[in-house]
Order: structure tokens, then sequence, then C-alpha cells
């Protein structure tokens, strides 16, 4: 179920939005056969251990990837949603295809790879709040996506809303190829654009990032980072000595690529200690490497010194206006425990974090961006949509697994019910 699209003439690229309206450009109107929004990118399969995985043990058996959980998210909040892919000519690709079709997400644009396998996502938890997160995707089908499926998507019905990550170009030539394209059928199309940065460290470095996420921006309508990402969008932004990842060149996926990822308080949550207390949930942590969230900032473009000196706000407000001025209709800026803020060229909006009982940080931002994009297709205002985004934020951190607690569009007050309620 969505909402009626914002008038053609309710927000100017260089003007404050006004309640409802779209950022930078109106929505496509609604109708039958077109996708409200239109994604792809890479799922594999996740093992989740329950324990060190050299001692052996049990381990259940999901999907993840950053554009399906987005993908799910909005179909359990009522969206028509297409998710393209490629995934092996194997069993892992068939859980893939099967468990996004029970969800209720368009795969039809999907393909299979008999020449490459479905990447693989092992989950190993190491200590209460730490766990180490180890990949098997260099040359899988995902990586090998090519511009031949972006065509046929866009000519079969052009969508609402387009949503990309940072991810899919850092995988190899023909994904980033294929992910530019998509981004000319957009413009050509009048399809919104939304980009969540989703800097991985252990794919590409940020010198390699920035390149590419400088070309983007132009495009853009929607722009959502972590803090410590947006200077990768900025001009002249990049990574040098010492950025993450610099060290591991910028060809893609180079092997069984190991991460950490840090869960709970250690996750910059707000958790009240390991004993699962009340917290606040931590907007980007998936696949996020301990030691690439401090630099992930590299050699950005400059931000006037009388803005940012001992001032974080002001330098994050300062770089939202450089992109703004780029072109770009809408800055969201995921702040962790301090929920999130929005700039726009009539200003900015700040929405805290939800407070909810932390079980698992993964997820986070795509679960954001699901809702986000859910306010948007509604018509709903800034303030609507960072309302929903904090709140299916929420519902990932007090669940586990990427997308498994996504809530539907009925479950989204139930945050606000006292402790104990029973719902009958």
């Amino acid at each position: 179920m969505t909402g009626q699209p914002a008038a053609a003439d309710s927000e100017d690229r260089r003007g404050a939005p006004r309640a409802g309206a779209t950022p930078g450009r109106p929505l496509l109107p609604g109708q039958p056969g077109r996708p409200d929004v239109f994604t792809f990118g890479e799922t594999m399969v996740a093992l989740r251990g329950s324990g060190p995985l050299k001692l052996g043990g049990t381990m259940n058996v999901s999907i993840a990837g950053a554009e399906s959980n987005v993908a799910i998210g909005l179909a359990r909040l009522g969206h028509d949603v297409r998710w393209a892919g490629a995934v092996g000519e194997d069993e892992a690709g068939q859980l893939v295809l099967r468990t996004l079709r029970a969800e209720g997400v368009g795969v039809s644009g999907a393909s299979t790879d008999p020449g490459a396998p479905t990447g693989l996502l092992l989950f190993e938890p190491r200590l209460p709040e730490v766990t180490r997160v180890h990949y098997y995707r260099a040359g899988s089908a995902g990586s090998r996506i090519g511009a031949d499926v972006i065509q046929r998507a866009f000519s079969a019905a052009p969508p609402r809303v387009l949503h990309l990550t940072g991810i899919t170009p850092s995988l190899s030539p023909t994904a980033r190829a294929a992910a530019r394209l998509a981004l000319q059928l957009a413009r050509e199309s009048g399809s919104l654009v939304c980009l969540d940065v989703n800097f991985r460290a252990r794919l590409w470095t940020a010198e390699a990032a920035a390149e590419v996420l400088r070309e983007w921006i132009p495009f853009v309508d929607v722009l959502i980072a972590s803090d410590d990402e947006l200077p990768l969008c900025l001009p002249g932004g990049g990574g040098g000595e010492g950025s993450p990842g610099g060290g591991e060149g910028s060809q893609g996926a180079t092997g069984a690529n190991e991460g950490l990822r840090t869960e709970g308080a250690g996750a910059g949550m707000g958790a009240e200690g390991a004993d699962g207390g009340m917290a606040r949930w931590a907007s980007e942590q998936e696949e996020a490497t301990a030691s690439g969230r401090a630099g992930a900032c590299g050699d950005a473009a400059p931000v006037p010194p009388q803005e940012v000196a001992g001032d974080p706000a002001a330098a994050v407000a300062a770089q939202a206006r450089l992109l703004l001025d780029q072109g770009v209709g809408e800055v969201v800026v995921k702040l962790g425990a301090e929920g999130a803020t929005a700039f726009t060229h009539g200003g900015s909006l700040h929405q805290p974090a939800k407070p909810v009982r932390a079980v698992d940080a993964v997820g986070a931002g795509d679960a954001f961006v699901a809702g986000y994009l859910s306010a948007l297709l509604d018509g709903e205002g800034p303030a609507g949509r960072l309302e929903r985004a904090v709140t299916t934020g929420a519902f990932a951190v007090a669940s586990s697994g990427d997308w498994e607690g996504a809530p539907t569009r009925a479950e989204l007050g139930m945050l606000g019910a006292p402790p104990g309620t029973v719902v009958r």
C-alpha cells in the first residue's frame, strides 16, 4: 500500500521542502506494473554460528545482502519492490530466490550463473558483543552482474525509486558498469535515486570508493550515510595512507575476506552493559570493520574551520551543505545511538533513536533505509520519513538476523507499547 506522490511543484531543487514533498524531484506516479522500488546487488547465503568456528557446533542458515535486506523491509511494509542480482546455479542460489519470493519481493529480473557459485557469509560470535564476519565472495555469481540485467528492468517498467548502495560497485568492473547504467536510466526515466553509501573497507579503499561516489552524486536525490561516510562523497574526498582498506587495493573482493563486527555496547549503541540492558539502535554497523570505522573519512574536501572546531555536528552540517550544493535533494545522516538528521535546502531536522533492548545490530542500517523510503513513497515529509526510519531500525536491533525482524505496517506502533504488553 503506497501513498499518493507529491505534486510536481511541491519542492524546487533550491527551495525549502514542504510537508509531504519529495526530495529534489517529484515521484513518478504509481501505476500498475511500475514497481515502487527497484534495487540490485549481491545476496549471499549466511551461516550464523553459535561460537568459534574452529570448534564446530551448529549453524543457522539464512540469506544476507544490503539491497535485498532493504527490499524485504519495503515488501513487509506493503510496497511493490523488485530485486535483481545473479546467483549460482546451485542450492544456495535457490535458497536466495525462494526466500525473496516468500517475502513478496519480485525476482523476475534475477538470473542464475552456471559458471560461478553463490557467495557465502559466515558470522562467528566471538565475544558477547563482538562478532567476526568471514566472506567468501570472490568470483561469485553476484559479483558478475551485468548491465543487461539493468537494461531489461528499466525497459519493462521504470521504478519510482532506484535504490543503490556503495557495495555493488566495489564487487567488480561489470557490477560498477551496471550501477552506472542504472543511474543513467533512472535520470532518463524520471526515477528518484536513493544511494546508501555503505562503505566496506574489506572490498575497496576509501580512495577508490570516493572516486566512484563523487561521479554518482549529481544523479542522487536522497543520500544516506553515516557521519564518517559523508566525506567520501565530497568533491576531493578520498582515502590516503592509513585509510580503511588502504592496503588491500581497489579491485574488489579478493578471497575469503574477513571483517570484525561489534554488537551490543561495542557497536556504539549506548547499551548499559553486557547484560542486554536497554540500548539505542546503531544505524550503521553491518559488515563494517572495527578498524575501518574511525578512518573512513580519508582526506576529504575541506570544511570551513570556524564551523568544525570542536563541533562534530557543525562539521556534518557543513559537509551536508556541500553535498546539497552538488545537487543532492536530501542528505540523511545516520548517527547511531544519537538517531539521524536529514538536511535539505530548507534546513535540517533531527530524530532521536528509539530505545530498545539490543539483540543484534546486524541489518539496522538497511532497515533504516527501508523505513525511510517507505515513508517517502507514502508522501510523508522529512519528519515522517525519519520517524519511520528510526522505528524500523529499532525493530532490526531488537531481533536476530539481517532482515528477519523487519516489521509489517501493522506492527510499526508496537514499539510504544509498555514492557510486558501481550497483543491478543
